[in-house]
């Protein structure tokens, strides 16, 4: 990938968390490839503090770029699409971040046969640990997905699907993140009724997630077989399974997912 030069239109937290993984990485082999715009007055110092170029339009990221990746609201998707439609020729990858804008969208609002590549990642990009979906539109080569999916690597894990798929992405791990919080919050919070610091509560409940995470993901061991390891016969750790059954948990966080894929849809149609 020495010749690629990726560009951002946006340079938000989550388009910045992505530019410095992917220097870091060396999936981009430095800043100085790196072009981005963006409205908001800071933008311009967080770009050239990792040495990248922030250059004065949207046009001048898509000329300057290879790879561009278009990281606005979804609201203003149309907008952009609009501006940058002559100069999107055979030589540029459209990769989109922006939340439930459908490949069709993208597709119809740039030059026929336009190579365009949809992604959903998730927030933990800003530490390097996305969980990310992506899928090719109707143009995009099968090595414009390998290389996409290369630079998605370097900052997590990313997962090629449908896009059929991606509001159920959405559900599961665009929105997931909110959900973690949520659990670490309240184990924190059961930490504290029972009389620990919330610092010391707080320290645990997180680092608990994440090792638990990590032995899932390098054990590759069912959740299940791992959650009966901890159960021993009439223990603690049962007991407080038992109360977070009897507590709905489970169906809580399944309700979760389907809620938040159900609203994906919902908010897919009206950008179609």
């Amino acid at each position: 990938m020495d010749d690629t030069r990726v560009g951002f239109i946006g340079a938000g937290m989550m388009a910045s968390a992505l530019m410095k993984g992917f220097v870091k990485k060396k999936v981009v082999t430095s800043a100085a490839n790196i072009f981005a715009s963006d409205v908001a007055p800071t933008a311009k110092a967080n770009v050239e503090e990792m040495g990248g170029n922030f250059v004065a339009s949207n046009v001048e990221v898509v000329q300057q770029s290879n790879i561009i990746f278009i990281a606005v609201k979804p609201g203003i998707v149309p907008k952009i699409l609009e501006e940058i439609k002559p100069y999107v020729n055979d030589t540029k990858l459209i990769v989109s971040i922006a939340a439930g804008v459908p490949i069709n969208t993208l597709e119809s609002g740039l030059a026929p046969s336009s190579r365009v590549i949809r992604v959903m990642p998730n927030t933990p990009c800003l530490v390097s640990e996305m969980a990310a979906g992506y899928s090719a539109g109707n143009f995009a080569l099968a090595k414009d997905m390998e290389v996409i999916g290369t630079m998605l690597n370097a900052v997590g894990t990313a997962m090629s699907c449908p896009e059929k798929d991606l509001n159920a992405v959405t559900g599961l791990s665009g929105s997931g993140p909110a959900y973690i919080f949520l659990l670490i919050e309240a184990l924190a919070d059961g930490g504290v009724r029972v009389g620990l610091t919330r610092d010391t509560a707080l320290k645990l409940a997180a680092q608990t997630v994440k090792g638990s995470a990590q032995m899932v993901l390098e054990t590759a061991m069912h959740p299940g077989v791992l959650k009966d390891q901890v159960c021993s016969p009439g223990g603690t750790t049962i007991a407080g399974v038992e109360a977070l059954e009897n507590k709905g948990f489970r169906a809580a966080a399944i309700a979760a997912v389907v809620a938040a894929k159900k609203r994906a849809d919902e908010l897919s149609q009206n950008k179609l």
